[in-house]
């Protein structure tokens, strides 16, 4: 680049996403005087869905703002908790992520999945379509313009994946309402009526039954539940439910 020399900030929590020059503070950056701020900011290699608030010389300024010679620019990671507006919260995975899937489901979240990988502008579609927030490791696929919200997971580590994204949305927890395959709402079921899915062994030691009102799969308190509930109790006691 040739033109105006601009100095900027990364927050801390995103300097993972920047070239070791740019993890020490505010560092000087030649810009080529009629890129946006946001995409001096992508091109840093923070993705927009993790920029939060963009402040040039004390006053906070639109992605749109093109950047002037000598302007000292900061940019914030989002607020936490972070308000998605215009939609009820719901969620879209990416393919590398089934087990946060699984898991937010298990509480009740709103979490759509793809267990084969369609692709990120079938992903992104999908996002702008059915107005979800894309989770994804991805950098390259939360960068896609389509998408209608969407989140980096900054850690591999499921425990972590978890928290972090209850911790940053803060959604409604409803544990026990969603079927952990397929996504759908569970509702009560007697034993007779799901008898036939069930084991006998089962059947002779269970008596209280949920049954998935979309794919049918039927659930009951087995040899996992109190897996499943240290994961279900843990979440709640960090929402403050």
């Amino acid at each position: 680049m040739n033109g105006p020399e601009i100095t900027v900030d990364v927050a801390p929590e995103l300097r993972l996403f920047v070239p070791s020059d740019y993890r020490q503070g505010p560092t000087a950056l030649t810009t080529d005087g009629s890129s946006t701020l946001g995409h001096v900011v992508e091109s840093l290699g923070v993705p927009l869905t993790e920029a939060g608030r963009l402040m040039v010389d004390g006053r906070q300024v639109p992605t749109s703002h093109i950047p002037g010679a000598g302007e000292h620019v900061e940019v914030h990671g989002v607020d936490r908790p972070q308000q998605v507006p215009g939609a009820p919260l719901r969620f879209l995975l990416d393919v590398h992520l089934g087990t946060l899937a699984r898991r937010l489901r298990l509480l009740g979240v709103d979490a759509a999945y793809e267990n084969e990988d369609i692709g990120d502008p079938a992903l992104a579609t999908l996002s702008a379509k059915e107005r979800r927030v894309l989770l994804s490791r991805d950098r390259g696929l939360l960068r896609r313009r389509e998408i209608w919200a969407g989140a980096y997971v900054y850690s591999d580590r499921p425990d972590d994946q978890l928290r972090d994204v209850l911790q940053r949305f803060a959604p409604t927890l409803a544990p026990w309402t969603r079927c952990t395959a397929c996504n759908g709402p569970l509702k009560e079921a007697d034993k007779d009526s799901v008898q036939e899915q069930l084991q006998h062994g089962t059947q002779r030691t269970y008596d209280v039954f949920a049954q998935c009102t979309a794919c049918g799969r039927v659930y009951w308190r087995g040899a996992h539940h109190a897996r499943l509930e240290a994961i279900v109790t843990d979440a709640l006691r960090a929402s403050g439910a």
